[in-house]
């Protein structure tokens, strides 16, 4: 399995990014994919996923401004972020799960700036 993730940059506060992750295999053939993101000194976390289901999760910190979404036929998970905030500065991860086992992409580095 493999993951592809890209979309990062630079953006000033209150811009917006979309970040995108490629995925090698039917999205349906996890249980959920979704974002995580790893701030310097910090642990990665969660952001946001998607279930099987289509069911929707956010850490309450990105609730309202991050929209998470999958293109099913193209087997690519968005995470579209606007309002963005210095504290959004973060290496973003793209991950896959399966029978427990998370699949991780490369990471694309978000930078906001004020």
């Amino acid at each position: 399995v493999q993951l592809q993730a890209s979309g990062g940059g630079l953006v000033q506060v209150g811009g917006s990014l979309r970040l995108s992750c490629a995925v090698s295999g039917n999205i349906f053939s996890f249980t959920a994919v979704g974002w995580y993101r790893q701030a310097p000194g910090k642990e990665r976390a969660l952001v946001a996923s998607i279930n099987i289901g289509g069911r929707t999760n956010y850490v309450d910190l990105v609730k309202d401004r991050f929209t998470i979404s999958r293109d099913i036929a193209k087997n690519i998970i968005y995470l579209r972020m606007n309002s963005l905030k210095p504290e959004d500065t973060a290496v973003y991860y793209c991950f896959a799960n399966r029978t427990g086992w998370n699949y991780w992409g490369q990471g694309t580095q978000v930078t906001v700036s004020s």
